[in-house]
């Protein structure tokens, strides 16, 4: 990308993210690291496809934002809502990309230097893009696909009037809204815009090969009509697709819980864990309330011991040697004030979106190889393969 283009759009695109509240400090950091790295493809696609992300999902995230608020709650107990999002979830989104643009720079300058090295060549040469070309440009535009129909899906379909249904269930049960896993039609269908609206930009943006580059030096000959439709239909249920996994891998690996008062799903700040308290009553600490553990440091008896303050203790209801049963409050100290309602807790959201956009653009370009019959190698520089 030109450096007299580049630059105000970086700078924009950091001034937006401030003025928008959109990034952390954090966040807004590791944006201008991915935008450079998208900004230094001879090709305007990468940072494009960036952009048309950036302002679309930030856009969907404030559709109603005040609504979405109250539909779950924080994780420090306020109102819930995508809050500004730090570093981790802009990689989470973006490190792939950010990594298969930088290969794939590398390639078209590889072969920029191979035809002016040519002795044979002729006026001018072509970079385009071929029918069974780039596998990583593939990769590319899925990474972008899926991310932006993860997020519409997940920003739009928060929004629908029935409650979603958990698409790792056997019987799709109904769960609450912002749940890990849980799907609806209103939010399949947002997800298939965006994936649309990301592959639409790349049709527009590609410089595919014409039948102009075709008898130039590294030009190739120019795509059908039918040939870019099928690109098109092929990247746009991919990415739609990426959105259907990442609520499986949701569903299953990430722990959905559920503010017991209120019915709600509590989100974590940056998309992180949220902590499930074993009790509501602040007395209580693994299990045990303090009242048991104090008793069982001063007398070394366990549970039977008590601390005798003036006698109380044989007023006190505790457990004697003779056997007879604690008399404990029943005031809310076994009640749990938030409980999973679904999914192992072994990935957080973040790790949940990484793996998502990673596997699903990888998956991409494992597909393309195979069709096009292009070596998945390729995609490696020659001192790495």
């Amino acid at each position: 990308m030109r450096a007299e283009i580049a630059v105000p759009a970086i700078a924009a695109l950091v001034y937006r993210a401030h003025s928008k509240n959109s990034l952390t400090p954090g966040g807004i950091f590791a944006a201008f690291l991915t935008a450079v790295a998208h900004a230094v493809h001879p090709w305007n696609l990468p940072f494009a496809l960036l952009v048309v992300f950036f302002l679309a999902g930030t856009r969907v995230t404030h559709i109603k934002e005040n609504v979405k608020a109250n539909l779950t709650v924080h994780s420090k107990g306020t109102s819930g809502g995508e809050g500004p999002r730090n570093h981790i979830q802009v990689f989470a989104n973006s490190l792939t990309a950010s990594i298969f643009s930088l290969l794939h720079a590398y390639q078209l300058h590889t072969r920029k230097q191979a035809l002016i090295a040519n002795p044979t060549s002729t006026g001018t040469g072509s970079l385009c893009f071929s029918w069974g070309g780039d596998l990583l440009v593939i990769g590319i535009i899925a990474n972008y696909a899926c991310v932006a129909a993860d997020t519409f899906s997940s920003e739009l379909g928060i929004l629908s009037k029935g409650e979603p249904r958990l698409i790792t269930s056997w019987n799709l049960r109904k769960v609450p809204r912002g749940t890990n896993g849980g799907v609806s039609l209103i939010g399949l269908g947002a997800g298939l815009l965006g994936s649309m609206i990301i592959v639409t930009a790349s049709m527009l943006l590609l410089p595919l090969c014409t039948d102009d580059t075709a008898m130039r030096i590294g030009g190739a000959a120019g795509w059908s009509l039918e040939q870019r439709r099928f690109l098109i239909l092929g990247l746009t249920l991919w990415g739609f697709l990426g959105s259907v996994v990442d609520s499986i891998l949701g569903g299953l690996f990430q722990a959905s819980v559920k503010d017991v008062r209120t019915g709600k799903i509590v989100e974590g700040e940056g998309g992180v864990r949220v902590l499930v308290s074993n009790a509501t009553n602040p007395n209580t600490v693994a299990g045990r309330t303090k009242a048991e553990i104090k008793s069982s440091l001063l007398s070394g008896e366990g549970t039977d011991a008590v601390e005798d303050v003036g006698g109380a203790g044989k007023a006190s209801g505790k457990a004697t040697a003779s056997g007879n049963k604690e008399r404990r409050s029943s005031f809310g100290e076994e009640r749990r004030s938030r409980v999973v309602e679904n999914g192992w807790d072994l990935l957080d959201n973040n790790d949940v979106n990484f793996l998502m956009a990673f596997g699903m653009s990888v998956g991409a370009m494992a597909v393309a190889s195979w069709y096009w019959g292009v070596p998945l190698q390729s995609v490696l520089p020659p001192w790495w393969a």
